[in-house]
């Protein structure tokens, strides 16, 4: 998936949608978002669509549909003609969880929709409390064999990235640890500085405390290190092998949108993230900028599915 879109890729997609009849986008698209306002969801999409807008001369409108870890907004998509005008932001591990903790779904996370292509890349990062008595992520597993069932980690709640991120760090370093689900990673991260808890698994906005000695960090999630995180190592670097747990959001649509409407809004955002202005911002709010064919991002996301689906049944994890 880091592979970037060979520039020879580009020119065809540049092309093809060159020859797409200027009747799209004829009025304002809706980039459905299944989190609430405010957060890096709304960041990262609002960023991309604004430049979406100036690229096709049309309004990109967001629409926020929270509720029930995403399954209501990617249901309202799928539900949607597949013209191009309802487009769902999507968190790939947040979208790959859902479909295999909510029963009954109306919609397939795979089948029911056409992947446009992505925005970001980003890790997620393994912070301790400073008085935790590690300062390693071998420190950290050691101290876990030692106390087993002892440490506790937060998460914003029970199926959410930090909670999955958190039983896969687990099992891959042979550990055992308490979970201490939170409405949000808001208060999740209060009580680990307070020292309630021992880490949590955050995303790069947890970095200014970090920077300020209030959490330390230890790791990073993904199979790189991160440019957005310096310094710090990856799980695989820190010791504890085979945990790759990036972090990918991109744009879908439903099953059915003509290859040419895919063909011209992944061209299209591929022109947006070439913009400085785009990718500085998008660096300044915590992501990587990260391009890729609708294939790549469709494969990808299959892939989630299946992934997720086999840690859930592994740990047990269900939804209230």
């Amino acid at each position: 998936m880091r592979a970037l879109i060979p520039l020879a890729a580009l020119a065809a997609a540049l092309h093809a949608a060159a020859a797409l009849p200027q009747a799209y986008p004829a009025k304002p698209v809706r980039v459905i978002v299944p989190f609430p306002p405010g957060g890096s969801a709304d960041a990262a999409s609002r960023s991309m669509s604004e430049k979406l807008s100036g690229i096709w001369g049309q309004p990109v409108v967001l629409e926020h549909k929270p509720g029930a870890g995403t399954t209501i907004a990617a249901a309202y998509v799928a539900s949607s003609p597949p013209d191009g005008y309802t487009i769902l932001f999507c968190g790939a591990i947040s979208h790959a969880a859902s479909a295999n903790l909510y029963r009954n779904l109306s919609y397939d996370a795979v089948k029911s929709f056409a992947a446009l292509g992505t925005i970001s890349l980003s890790p997620f990062i393994l912070v301790v409390n400073p008085n935790t008595k590690a300062r390693s992520v071998r420190e950290l597993v050691e101290l876990a064999r030692a106390r087993p069932g002892e440490l506790n980690y937060a998460s914003s709640g029970n199926g959410a990235s930090p909670h999955l991120a958190a039983e896969m760090f687990a099992r891959a370093a042979g550990i055992r640890m308490v979970h201490i689900p939170f409405k949000g990673m808001a208060p999740a991260l209060a009580a680990l500085v307070s020292g309630e808890v021992d880490l949590t698994f955050a995303d790069v906005a947890v970095m200014p405390q970090v920077r300020s000695g209030r959490l330390r960090a230890l790791a990073v999630t993904t199979a790189k290190p991160s440019p957005l995180v310096p310094g710090v190592p990856t799980l695989g670097e820190a010791g504890v092998a085979g945990v790759d747990i990036p972090s990918v959001a991109g744009f879908i649509a439903p099953a059915g949108t003509p290859r040419e409407i895919v063909t011209l809004v992944n061209a299209s955002m591929g022109k947006a993230l070439a913009s400085a202005d785009l990718r500085e911002r998008l660096i300044g709010l915590g992501f990587e900028p990260y391009e890729s064919t609708p294939e790549a991002f469709g494969a990808f996301l299959a892939a989630e599915v299946r992934r997720y689906a086999q840690v859930i049944r592994d740990a047990g994890i269900r939804v209230d």
